[in-house]
Order: C-alpha cells, then structure tokens, then sequence
C-alpha cells in the first residue's frame, strides 16, 4: 500500500501537542457548553478526551467567560484554544489565564495597537494563533470584490490576516479555509497550500446532524488529506461533540494516517450469504465499541471473498453454510455452528486486546 506523503508544513506547538512538520494529524473539537459553566464544560472537556481528543476549543463570549477559563485550565486533560472574535481584551484575559492557544483573526479586532498588544502577549507566551477565514464571514470588500464567497476571496482575507501577524514577527501560526460547501472548501484548502507553509486546520463549517455532517467532512476532509494536505481536523457536527471524535479517527484510519480503536470489515451480504451476517455484524461491531486498541475485525458471510478478507484481519470470521471459520492472524483457528460465531469470536477478540494490553 503506498503511504500518503504529507505536504511539509513548519511545525507549531499547542500546549505538549505539535501540529505540522512530521507531527501527526490532530484530531480537535469544540464544546457547545457555556463557557462560564465551569463543570459542565471540564465535564465535556474530560468527555472528549476520553473519546480521544487531544485539542478542545472553547468559545470566549464575554470576560467572565475569559475569567472562568483559568479554573478550567487547571483541571483539563487536553490543551485549550480560547475562541475570540472582536474584542482584543477577552484574548489577554485568556493568555492570563493560559490558554495553550488562540483562534482570533487580528484584522477583526480593532486599531492596530490593540493587535500588537494581543501578539506581544502571545508571543511572549509562545501561544500560537489560528486564523480562521469562513465562507459566511469574509469581509465585505472582498465579497464585493469576487462577487461572493470564492475560494479565492477566501484565500485572500486569510493572507490579509496573516500578513498583519508577519508584520509583527509573528510566525507561531496555523490556518483553516472552513466552507460548509464541499467543493469551496477544496479550492480554497488546495490554493492555500501553495502559498504558505503554516499548519493548516481542515474542516467542513456547519456541516451539519451526524449523518449527513459525517458524509461531507469525510468527503471533504478525506480527500485533503488523501492529497496530503492538512496538520489537524475537527469535524463540526450538529449536537454531541463527542460523535466527532469517533467519525475524525474513522476518516484519518481509512487513509492510514491514524489508528486509534478497533476496525470492523463487513461484507454488505447477497444471495451466498448463509448465515445472519447482518445481526453478527452489528453485535460483534457493539462489543469493539470500547476497544480502544488497534485491532481489525473481519466479519465476512462466504467462501468468496470472506476467507480473504478473514484472513488478512487480526480475528476474522468467514461464513459458510450455517457455519462459520474464524481466523487469528491469518490462521484457522476453529470451525464453529452459526448459534456459537458470536461467543467464539467474542473470545478471540478478548484474547488479542489482552495480549496487546502486555505488549
């Protein structure tokens, strides 16, 4: 399999956590809990990073929210970003109270005295910032400009923003072109990656509930990726964050880029299949739900192409008629009837994650 090769990118640090370079991806969310709710947001703070989230955003409303974040660094798990729009004072406040990063775009918030502030304070700090330019907010001159959003106009307000850091000496930086339209965000990612080195952050804005949110990041995302643009992701879904996790690990394994869980391979059944694969792929597929080691699971229903794909699993199941092989590592291990599959295999599954536990 040839391995994707990643566009070179100069490598910034979030708290312990390093995005670009040889770095790998970063998986990131945000919380949707008031800010100024201190436990209920270290509650899904510590909920995504048992999901296996390794950056959490916040949103910074106002300056109690600002304020509520030093209590909340204190006991996080995971490198905060504090998310800043208009006012320069709620970024210091969040630098005080050390935030591991910024989302802020200094061309929004004020007199250039007001940016220099905000940057000394960052860099003294060795805070970096992420620009971030979204279809449904750039500026007006440049809308006017291009007739609209584009990925050029997209491109341009992020170049605007960015130059007004350089300008400062500021360097610590990455960048996301987020669009809820899939083929705009393409163009816009792809034409940036032309210009700069910095980081980027990918995502699809407002994507939207989990199903069909879930379709267009993996479309979207997947394909940068697959290019071998992108440092770090966040998957933006209606509701829960935590689903985000699970669908960005999902999209980074299936590119080979990360592995974090265990992987079901299922056959999507026809006419040879001769057992109730359906029902055995969705038990067997709850039962990997909290495996958190990289284990692949093969649940394949005949003689086809399932010893094939059994085999090249680490437990693997081929179906036969009212029977079925399970495989280990590519050997036959046993040969058991329909009604003992999920048991049997369940077991297999149980010894391996207990070996990989000692390794």
């Amino acid at each position: 399999m040839d391995a994707i090769i990643r566009r070179k990118t100069r490598q910034i640090m979030v708290g312990a956590v390093p995005i670009g370079g040889s770095a790998p991806i970063v998986v990131q969310s945000m919380t949707n809990t008031d800010t100024r709710d201190i436990q209920g947001t270290l509650g899904q703070i510590n909920a995504l990073h048992r999901a296996g989230c390794e950056i959490v955003r916040l949103a910074v409303l106002d300056l109690d929210a600002a304020r509520a974040l030093q209590t909340i660094k204190l006991s996080s798990p995971v490198p905060l970003i504090a998310d800043i729009h208009f006012d320069y004072r709620l970024a210091l406040e969040a630098l005080a109270a050390g935030v591991e990063g910024l989302r802020l775009n200094p061309g929004n918030i004020g007199a250039a005295w007001k940016v220099r502030e905000v940057v000394q304070a960052a860099k003294a700090s060795r805070i970096p910032i992420r620009v971030g330019v979204n279809s449904g907010s750039i500026e007006k001159e440049i809308l006017a400009k291009y007739g609209g959003p584009t990925a050029q106009g997209m491109v341009e307000s992020a170049l605007k923003h960015i130059r007004i850091l350089e300008e400062l000496d500021f360097a610590a930086i990455k960048v996301s072109l987020k669009a809820s339209h899939v083929p705009l965000m393409l163009a816009a990612y792809r034409l940036l990656a032309g210009e700069v080195d910095y980081p980027l952050h990918l995502g699809v804005t407002e994507a939207g509930t989990v199903t069909s949110g879930t379709i267009k990041s993996a479309v979207g995302i997947g394909a940068l990726l697959a290019e071998g643009i992108g440092d770090t992701i966040r998957v933006s879904l209606t509701g829960d964050p935590i689903p985000e996790i699970k669908v960005a690990y999902a999209i980074l394994q299936s590119l080979g880029l990360r592995q974090r869980g265990a992987e079901i391979i299922a056959c999507p059944t026809c006419g040879r299949t001769q057992i109730d694969l359906t029902q055995l792929a969705e038990q067997v597929e709850a039962k990997l739900a909290n495996i958190t080691k990289p284990i692949k699971v093969a649940v394949m229903g005949c003689v086809v192409n399932g010893p094939g794909e059994a085999r090249e699993a680490d437990i693997g199941v081929a179906g036969g008629q009212g029977e079925g092989l399970i495989f280990r590592k590519g050997e036959i291990v046993a040969k058991v009837p329909e009604d003992q599959l999920l048991q049997v295999l369940c077991q297999y599954i149980d010894q391996l994650n207990d070996e990989s536990d000692t390794l």
